[in-house]
């Protein structure tokens, strides 16, 4: 599970260890990691590893996957929910910020499928867990704007990958969460914007959006949005007009934009 150490991969880390399931955590945070896969061992008694990576090293996927296969574990699950975005602009923000987003969420996933999906089809049965967001289903916003790009990446990869693997016990599913206030929003420094702009009833809780999340993927749904509201949200703007739903959403990013 990739990006578990807070936010909405805490939250789908307590939900597969409830479920029985014994874990990989990956991510930046070493220390951040040791702290939840305590919890999880001292709560629902799961046998949790930690193997620290930054996936935004291209070299981080081929070095998660030879880990491992050296501790002789078996992986039947993967969770990609590692990310983060850049609101200040396009142009305002470097480069190497902007590969980075694009190794972080749209390269590694796509990697570590690639490596450990064949291994779930050789056995007949695995589960793979995308974490996109209801911006991959929205028109585009100034501001973040590789987001929501890379998230629709992310929703057609999983529909394609779910539709290939179908009926040989390998579950793929895009979780496409909406307004989840999460330490996400303090990684980019929108916490207290995001607050304020939006109201109190368009936001979900973190350990919702996982069950939803959980559910779907057991039920080899292609993909799940959290929420009545965000449904709407996502169905609206598929029928909106292009140029009265940019009008809506475009300017999103800008209005949470760090002064």
């Amino acid at each position: 599970m990739t990006g578990a150490s807070a936010g909405i991969g805490s939250a789908l880390a307590s939900v597969y260890a409830l479920h029985g399931w014994d874990l990989v955590l990956t991510g930046r945070r070493q220390a951040a990691l040791q702290d939840r896969a305590e919890f999880l061992r001292d709560i629902y008694q799961a046998t949790v590893t930690v193997l620290p990576e930054d996936l935004a090293d291209p070299a981080a996927p081929r070095r998660l996957f030879e880990a491992i296969g050296a501790k002789g574990l078996t992986i039947d699950g993967l969770v990609n929910n590692a990310g983060f975005s850049r609101t200040a602009g396009f142009l305002d923000t470097e480069p190497e910020a902007h590969a980075a987003m694009i190794r972080v969420m749209l390269t590694a996933p796509v990697e570590l499928a690639r490596l450990f999906a064949p291994g779930m089809v050789e056995r007949g049965y695995g589960r793979i867990l995308n974490v996109a967001s209801l911006a991959g289903r929205m028109p585009a916003t100034g501001g973040d704007t590789l987001y929501g790009p890379i998230k629709s990446f992310l929703i057609k990869a999983s529909q394609g990958l779910h539709l290939e693997l179908r009926g040989t016990g390998v579950h793929v599913t895009a979780l496409c969460p909406g307004y989840t206030l999460t330490e996400f929003h303090d990684a980019n420094g929108t916490r207290a914007e995001v607050s304020a702009a939006y109201p109190g009833w368009m936001w979900m809780d973190a350990g919702r959006v996982a069950r939803i999340g959980y559910d779907a993927c057991e039920a080899n749904r292609p993909g799940v949005t959290p929420g009545v509201v965000n449904n709407l949200l996502g169905g609206l703007a598929k029928h909106l007009p292009d140029r009265l739903a940019l009008a809506m959403v475009g300017g999103h990013a800008k209005r949470l934009k760090r002064i």
